[in-house]
């Protein structure tokens, strides 16, 4: 018999996950990827869960309140802004993550993304599917000496740096306001977010998205960009201003954008960004690898174990401590 029943909101875990649950006494039941929020609490009622494993879907406060026994909400990753955190705090449910779990995995996507752009892969393949060959006028860019600005300075964005610098990039970051994180040699501190716009060739957002980052990236911000510079997401789609990215696409002063992430995701299938022949889209796998899944499924099943079995919790991986 089992004791304890986890919502897993995706189809799959990876097995030493699976393992670590079992062995703690729990059923786990998966969900269809991307379940709505209203999916969400409506199994975790069913169940009656004692606890959520979240990948996919949103944790709103109808799945916090849909059972008397949930006590624990685990992220299988990094970035916690699909769970009602206040929410989460007011009931007293432990929130957790997993911090450094797929930090390297993102890093090398976003560079190949910088690279991808600068020697325009997007264009000269659909060129060559198409049965053409290059004009006269076709060039790429050189990577050495590129201007890359990092906005938000975490481990992901410490990591594109250190796989950046061998290429010769100038790189600029600007990190969290009172932050106490040094810059490594060779990564100059932006003083503020105008500067950093200014020097950035391309902009690579490494930044937790909440209400104050919402649309930091808006037009009046990609004004301030050159006109001709790249911009890379692979943190948050609510990050940017969407709609302005369009605009500043259709005009050229943005040339480009790569985005791992959009705010609505996945984005409707008439979405403009979809298939504008500015954007190279992924759909939010930067940090799908076969190691990264391995640690994030590892490090939030055993954050559930524990918890549930009366063990102490990793201190660094708790976000709101419940009771």
């Amino acid at each position: 018999m089992s004791r304890f029943d986890v919502i897993m909101t995706s189809p799959r875990l990876a097995e030493p996950a699976v393992a670590v649950l079992e062995a703690a006494g729990c059923t786990i039941h998966y969900m269809a990827p991307y379940p709505s929020a209203e999916a969400v609490a409506a199994l975790t009622r069913e169940v009656q869960a004692h606890a959520i494993l979240t990948r996919q879907g949103p944790v709103t406060a109808a799945a916090l309140d849909a059972s008397a026994r949930l006590s624990i909400v685990a992220r299988h990753g990094v970035g916690v802004d699909d769970v009602d955190l206040e929410g989460a705090r007011a009931r007293g449910i432990m929130v957790a993550r997993a911090p450094g779990s797929n930090t390297r995995a993102v890093a090398e996507h976003t560079l190949a993304m910088i690279l991808a752009m600068a020697k325009d892969f997007r264009a000269l393949g659909e060129t060559i599917a198409a049965g053409n060959w290059r004009g006269g006028a076709t060039k790429v860019r050189d990577i050495r000496g590129l201007r890359l600005g990092l906005l938000g300075f975490g481990a992901i964005a410490r990591d594109v740096a250190l796989l950046a610098q061998p290429f010769g990039m100038h790189i600029m970051a600007l990190g969290r306001p009172g932050g106490a994180t040094a810059l490594p040699d060779g990564v100059a501190a932006a003083p503020d977010l105008p500067t950093l716009l200014r020097h950035s060739e391309v902009l690579s957002l490494h930044c937790p998205y909440a209400p104050q980052t919402h649309h930091i990236i808006d037009a009046a911000a990609m004004a301030q960009m050159s006109a001709g510079s790249w911009l890379v997401n692979t943190a948050r789609g609510g990050l940017i201003d969407e709609a302005a990215l369009h605009a500043a696409l259709d005009s050229g002063h943005i040339a480009g954008a790569a985005l791992d992430v959009f705010e609505t995701e996945p984005p409707p299938a008439d979405y403009a960004l979809r298939t504008h022949p500015r954007v190279l889209a992924t759909p939010h796998v930067s940090g799908v690898t076969d190691g990264s899944l391995v640690n994030m499924g590892l490090m939030a099943a055993e954050c559930i174990a524990a918890h549930l079995t009366g063990q102490p919790v990793p201190a660094e991986r708790i976000v709101v401590a419940g009771r």
